[in-house]
């Protein structure tokens, strides 16, 4: 640490260093990165252990989380429509069961069994009553004055997650709910880049250990410690070296060692232009120095080299110019060799597309995705169920509403606390509108090769994305509108919103949608026209989104009227959710893509080949951002990972589409 007294030294001094190569620190940043080509060695952890580490692939669910029907509350088990009629005037008397009795008790009437929350379903019942709404008669008998919808209060398989859905993108940091979604999914172990190893040279003849006696001229060295727990934390690993003299040849000795055996080195003190630096010179004589100094207040004196390709930092002496090239060199340097973008302050300014209610009283923390669009950030709340712990997996910051408030305004503008780095909110690119399994595919593949960037994914809808995209809530939608009077896709709906003159429409694939059918087909459903069955029932999707529209036509075409259709009126917002439910026997059938039916073993029954289209909005689509995902869509990579889906063709992925 001799930047900090200048005391006489045996050695040989070479000849002062002025500072030649001194470079704004952006510049100083870019020159040093770019000369690094980084290997990413990949290794497989427990799950119990990987906190902090980066995942080295895209991850998917391998089992379904609940992965059975299970209990919401502390209650009854019932069949909901033996509890049918039941009111404060007409009370309804159940008869307990036991697994081993079945359903129905001797005396005919319905039948309970007493749940605990989390506890299974007993395979005849299809709701929980809560026990508060359960008055008991006897030993055996209770009264219902409540008529039980089918799964109120039963947490379904799947509701939090669903087996072979994508959990985690490669490139992602792990945190403790993450840990909770991989093995709520099943996972034991799992593959992550090894931490990078960071070799720390503390030098300085003046140097003590800590618990040494202090004397005069003799400075506690701490430094070292310090940007070892920056490493921890920035995911690397540290190996704190042995103190160095004042000494060119010990220097350059210590130098090559940490050089041969770490993936970084960081040399701390002797990086300025006096007389006892040595730092500067012992990097010229073993590699290239890119930078000697950079234009930052403390920190000036650093220096940026790369030795045998690897690259080694010259922190200065001076402890709190230390911290502040740890922070601005070292942590991007590490996350770089992670793969993943540098983290930085914790808040950020956003605005709501939406109202958000909240209960008087309580202070509410919402978990919400993030996106910049134009010069606002834009707020999409989660799921807030508190059971739904892929929420924290996706969510990019938390929206705390204050307990006076019964909700915050579409509009309003809030702070957000980042729970991801804010310069991942500033890249990433906002997508709505249409569900489709492919937007997973496109995000990995944006990630692979630009790190720093990825895609944030609601469902809202076809319609609803268009409406979104007018408001300028997105960077872009996924559509695919069936106009029944041309047979075109998305356009005519395009020119009916006067959005033409403000998108640009590109075709991402083409894929099959059709009847989600249970293994085997046992009611042997073959078309549109078995919805109209009565011993079929069916799954629908929202009102606004594509198959919801493309289903309307069918029935229409097919002369069906949906009141025909047993279960039109009940909904779910991704295809997902309609293929677990034919799975979990909530329905017998349900519209969706070839590809949900395929992830989970089910059977599928062709109904209609269709444009799945991404509408960017103009000014996004021409921006850096917007045409470097525009390279991946047209990339062999992202359409030979399409192709792999089952259900999709890729020959007219990447074209332009013009109304």
């Amino acid at each position: 640490m001799h930047d900090l007294h200048a005391a006489p030294h045996k050695a040989d001094h070479p000849e002062r260093k002025r500072y030649l190569k001194k470079k704004p620190l952006p510049e100083a940043l870019s020159m040093f990165l770019h000369a690094l080509a980084p290997p990413r060695r990949v290794e497989t952890v427990a799950v119990e252990d990987a906190l902090h580490a980066t995942t080295a692939q895209p991850i998917f669910a391998v089992l379904s989380a609940p992965h059975y029907h299970g209990s919401a509350m502390d209650g009854i088990a019932v069949r909901a429509e033996d509890t049918f009629g039941a009111s404060e005037f007409s009370a309804v008397t159940l008869t307990a069961t036991t697994p081993q009795t079945g359903a129905t008790s001797a005396n005919g009437r319905g039948s309970f069994q007493y749940v605990d929350t989390g506890n299974p379903l007993p395979t005849w019942a299809n709701a929980v009553v809560m026990i508060e709404r359960v008055f008991r008669k006897n030993e055996r008998e209770v009264e219902i004055r409540d008529a039980a919808t089918p799964w109120q209060h039963v947490r379904l398989v799947g509701e939090d997650i669903v087996a072979t859905e994508p959990l985690l993108p490669r490139g992602h940091k792990l945190r403790p709910y993450d840990l909770g979604a991989l093995l709520a999914a099943g996972h034991v172990r799992i593959p992550v880049v090894a931490k990078p190893t960071v070799g720390i040279i503390p030098t300085g003849s003046e140097l003590i250990e800590p618990g040494d006696p202090p004397q005069p001229g003799r400075i506690i060295e701490f430094n070292s410690r310090v940007t070892a727990a920056f490493v921890v934390e920035w995911g690397g690993a540290p190996r704190r070296l042995p103190r160095v003299v004042d000494d060119l040849a010990k220097i350059v000795a210590a130098l090559k060692k940490a050089v041969q055996t770490n993936d970084i080195v960081v040399i701390i003190a002797g990086s300025s232009a006096g007389e006892h630096d040595f730092t500067v010179h012992a990097l010229e004589s073993l590699g290239e120095v890119l930078v000697h100094g950079i234009d930052v207040m403390p920190g000036k004196p650093a220096i940026l080299a790369v030795i045998d390709g690897k690259p080694v930092i010259g922190l200065p002496g001076y402890p709190v110019s230390a911290v502040v090239i740890c922070q601005q060199i070292l942590r991007p340097l590490i996350a770089h060799f992670l793969g993943r973008p540098a983290e930085e302050p914790p808040k950020i300014t956003a605005v709501l597309p939406r109202k958000i209610p909240s209960r008087l009283g309580l202070e509410e923390f919402v978990r919400v995705s993030l996106g910049r669009v134009g010069d606002r950030v834009i707020v999409n709340p989660l799921n807030r169920g508190a059971g739904v712990i892929t929420t924290m997996v996706k969510a990019d910051g938390v929206l705390r509403i204050p307990p006076l408030d019964e909700g915050l305004n579409a509009g309003q503008e809030v702070e957000v606390e980042l729970l991801r780095p804010a310069e991942e909110v500033a890249n990433t690119i906002l997508f709505t509108g249409s569900n489709d399994l492919t937007i997973g595919v496109l995000d990995d593949q944006l990630r692979a090769r630009y790190p720093e960037l990825r895609i944030s994914a609601s469902n809202i809808g076809s319609l609803g994305g268009l409406l979104a995209l007018k408001r300028r809530e997105a960077h872009m939608i996924g559509t695919h509108l069936l106009d029944p009077a041309t047979g075109q896709y998305n356009l005519p709906d395009l020119k009916r919103q006067k959005l033409l003159s403000q998108v640009v429409t590109m075709n991402l694939v083409i894929r099959e949608q059709g009847l989600i059918i249970p293994t085997g087909n046992p009611k042997k459903i073959k078309g549109i026209k078995d919805l109209a069955r009565k011993d079929v029932t069916f799954i629908n999707r929202q009102p606004g989104a594509g198959t919801r529209l493309l289903l309307d036509y069918q029935l229409e075409k097919h002369k069906i009227a949906p009141e025909r259709v047993r279960g039109y009126e009940r909904e779910e917002v991704t295809h997902m959710a309609v293929a677990v439910a034919v799975a979990s026997s909530l329905a017998d059938t349900g519209l969706g893509v070839k590809s949900a039916a395929k992830a989970l073993g089910l059977d599928f029954v062709p109904i209609e080949r269709e444009d799945y289209d991404l509408v960017f909005l103009k000014d996004f689509f021409h921006s850096a951002m917007g045409q470097k995902l525009v390279e991946v869509i047209r990339s062999h990579a992202f359409k030979a990972a399409v192709t792999a889906l089952d259900g999709y063709n890729t020959k007219k992925t990447g074209m332009l589409k013009k109304g």
